[in-house]
């Protein structure tokens, strides 16, 4: 049987007409994948229009012809990021677009993680966004795909822990970046876990919580193996399911005993999975999840990051800058 090609979703605004890579796009329609520009022609600023104008938000290609949009799209991000040719929301859908196509790559090619350099751009750019949007959380639009809900939420939480940080501490930029790496790969150990763990819809048992608790772990040691990321970048891996009270995993540390990022990360993680469900769909207003943090969830989490986190996701006025 002849394998099932897989498209993956390219938000329209992300990309720049013309020096786009030639690859061919297609279109869903009613659930089916039409070809809409082959290989051998560009795509022009009449198709970008175009497409626009009918309410097309996404094209699709085949996942084959990701490395060259992956490498396209990252070499070009800071250029576009600091050029007036994209609105502030077509820039958050370009960077987050950049983002999740990141870390599908890492995630399906661990190999990759070890390239430090194109980590460090991309948490740099991720910054760059972030300091330049007074709105930057609402900005950041997801694409409606569960196949890719552990690439958005990394993504999410990374922009999170960012904020978080900047609001709460005076950082270097070197420190800014450690935390955004460790922060977009926290969830990196769970390329160990089954897949049919992960994506189970009912409630997991005894045997299976133990396998996916091990993830932390896993994915430090892997992490650590590389040799190339900070003690900061690995500590946020290691540490993000330790809780205050030490309940936590792996190895239940308490309080102080917990490093301040790992702290900041936690909290991050669990707003966001409270917000947002599999599909990229909004499922708790902010301040529903911050009191039930603060209540349903008591002694886990520092009350102090708790204020941060409350000051950053629950204002209309939201003005947030990284360095």
């Amino acid at each position: 049987m002849e394998a099932k090609e897989i498209f993956v979703p390219i938000s329209l605004e992300s990309i720049e007409p013309v020096i786009f890579p030639d690859v061919a796009l297609y279109i869903k329609t009613g659930g089916n994948f039409v070809l809409y520009k082959s290989n051998g022609r560009d795509f022009s600023d009449h198709d970008h229009e175009r497409l626009s104008n009918n309410g097309v938000e996404f094209v699709f290609v085949s996942k084959d012809d990701m490395d060259v949009i992956t490498s396209h799209m990252e070499a070009s991000a800071e250029r576009l990021l600091k050029s007036d040719i994209l609105n502030a929301k077509a820039k958050g859908k370009m960077i987050y677009q950049t983002s999740i196509n990141f870390v599908d790559d890492i995630f399906n090619n661990p190999e990759k993680s070890s390239d430090l350099k194109r980590t460090r751009r991309l948490i740099e750019n991720l910054m760059l966004f972030l300091s330049n949007n007074p709105e930057a959380i609402s900005s950041l639009e997801t694409v409606m795909s569960h196949n890719y809900h552990t690439f958005v939420h990394s993504l999410q939480v990374a922009s999170l822990t960012l904020l978080m940080h900047s609001e709460a501490y005076t950082l270097s930029r070197d420190e800014m970046l450690d935390v955004g790496t460790g922060a977009i790969l926290h969830d990196f150990g769970k390329i160990f876990v089954p897949q049919e763990i992960l994506n189970k819809s009912g409630k997991l048992n005894e045997a299976e919580i133990e396998v996916l608790k091990r993830h932390p772990e896993e994915g430090f040691l892997f992490l650590q193996d590389k040799g190339v990321l900070s003690p900061v970048a690995l500590t946020i891996v290691r540490l993000h399911h330790e809780r205050c009270n030490g309940s936590g995993y792996p190895l239940g540390l308490e309080n102080r005993d917990i490093p301040r990022s790992a702290q900041i990360t936690g909290v991050a993680d669990v707003f966001c999975t409270l917000t947002t469900d599999n599909n990229g769909n909004k499922t708790m207003p902010p301040h529903i999840a911050v009191q039930l943090m603060r209540h349903q969830m008591k002694d886990l989490f520092s009350p102090i990051l708790l204020d941060t986190l409350e000051k950053l996701v629950c204002t209309e006025d939201i003005q947030q800058f990284i360095l």
